[in-house]
């Protein structure tokens, strides 16, 4: 019985960590409009808490998230600096203030891909193993 129950908790924790994201395994993505090839994490913090419009380059960008999941829960965390139920409270402040309205939230990378690529502007993120034609992947730098 004390074998299984070390199995069965060394397997829960392979899950745990097998569902883990990090920085390294997501890809910031933007519209073919923003001139920039790269941006800085501040920028990007900057960008997705609404305190910047545009970046460096002078290119107007805006923000699009994912609904969920661990590709979203990791950008948060690496680059936003909130959870994501932090982040959701930070908004609701915002747009019941009047100063700004919450980003537009995709169910999927793909979805995200494709309204990236339409939209004048756009910038997002994706799991790294995502096809991303029609967008170009920006460097964090």
């Amino acid at each position: 019985m004390k074998n299984l129950h070390s199995f069965l908790l060394a397997a829960a924790t392979c899950f745990f960590v097998a569902q883990t994201v990090h920085a390294a395994d997501l890809k910031v993505i933007a519209n073919s409009s923003v001139g920039a090839s790269s941006v800085s994490a501040d920028e990007l913090k900057g960008v997705f808490l609404a305190t910047k419009t545009s970046l460096s380059d002078g290119s107007h960008v805006e923000p699009v998230l994912l609904k969920g999941g661990a590709t979203h829960e990791a950008f948060l965390k690496e680059y936003v600096g909130k959870t994501d139920s932090a982040f959701e409270t930070y908004y609701r402040s915002l747009v019941f203030t009047g100063k700004a309205s919450m980003p537009k939230a995709l169910a999927s990378d793909g979805d995200m891909v494709a309204y990236v690529a339409k939209t004048k502007g756009a910038i997002g993120y994706v799991a790294a193993g995502t096809a991303t034609g029609g967008v170009k992947t920006l460097e964090v730098k």
